[in-house]
């Protein structure tokens, strides 16, 4: 096989989470234009008529929309039945799907690190361990989590989602430990500071913003496409000897 043929997704189907918009959407688009079809399903997708099923169609690929609240661990395990009765197993699972709610440590209520916890984290280990054990039986597999540079860092007035960050990237190793050897590769990436509805709040405040800018060596804020690439290559055969990294794709914050 040539090197560009091992990046080939042709004839694979994809489980992208969190693909409404922002990463997540240009997710699942980078794996279509690889030729994988997509089954999306974020909190809020409609199930018919998404832009992002438009956009995969308009690629030449299928797509099967799903509405799923992570926060409902009933709910997540009924539309993992699904799933698998209606496609099959997924060749490929992205655990892109994630929440955030800020709020100083000191007065962070229960309800949402509970929240943050159970969507970034609780959730994304029920849908790999139901979906990874149908890879395991099949003998292969590429899951890959988004991670967070607060998997590093702490970050400000997000606890919550700093520590399940944390924990995600700690999920990938432990994972990777156990199904390396059979032919599921478990990765991550992490992103650096995207323009999503994420760090919207970040963006409007003038001075964070300009901090924040002035510390990117690439001196500019990643953008959703920039997230194509590094989602296809640990999809895609490209990657078969990867396993439990995380891929930074920061512009370069993490080396500074």
């Amino acid at each position: 096989m040539s090197v560009l043929g091992s990046f080939s997704l042709a004839g694979k189907i994809a489980l992208v989470t969190g693909c409404k918009r922002g990463i997540g959407r240009a997710m699942a688009e980078g794996l279509a234009e690889a030729g994988a079809d997509i089954i999306g399903v974020s909190a809020t997708l409609e199930t018919e008529g998404s832009e992002v099923g438009a956009s995969v169609a308009a690629i030449g690929r299928k797509f099967a929309g799903y509405a799923c609240d992570f926060s409902d661990r009933s709910a997540l395990k009924a539309f993992v039945e699904q799933v698998i009765a209606e496609h099959g197993v997924p060749d490929i699972l992205v655990n892109n799907a994630g929440t955030i709610l800020r709020k100083p440590a000191a007065e962070h209520p229960d309800e949402f690190w509970d929240e943050v916890i159970e969507v970034n984290l609780s959730a994304q280990f029920v849908l790999s361990r139901e979906i990874g054990r149908a890879m395991l039986e099949r003998g292969s597999g590429k899951i890959i989590f988004t991670a967070s540079l607060l998997s590093y860092q702490g970050g400000i007035t997000v606890p919550g989602y700093a520590a399940s960050k944390g924990g995600v990237q700690q999920l990938v190793m432990a994972l990777s430990n156990e199904w390396a050897a059979r032919g599921i590769n478990v990765n991550a990436i992490a992103p650096g500071y995207i323009a999503t509805d994420n760090t919207q709040a970040l963006r409007e405040d003038n001075e964070r913003a300009e901090s924040i800018l002035a510390r990117i060596p690439q001196g500019r804020w990643g953008e959703p496409e920039d997230f194509k690439g590094p989602t296809v290559f640990l999809a895609s055969q490209a990657s078969d000897y990867v396993n439990g990294a995380t891929l930074l794709v920061d512009g370069g914050w993490m080396g500074r």
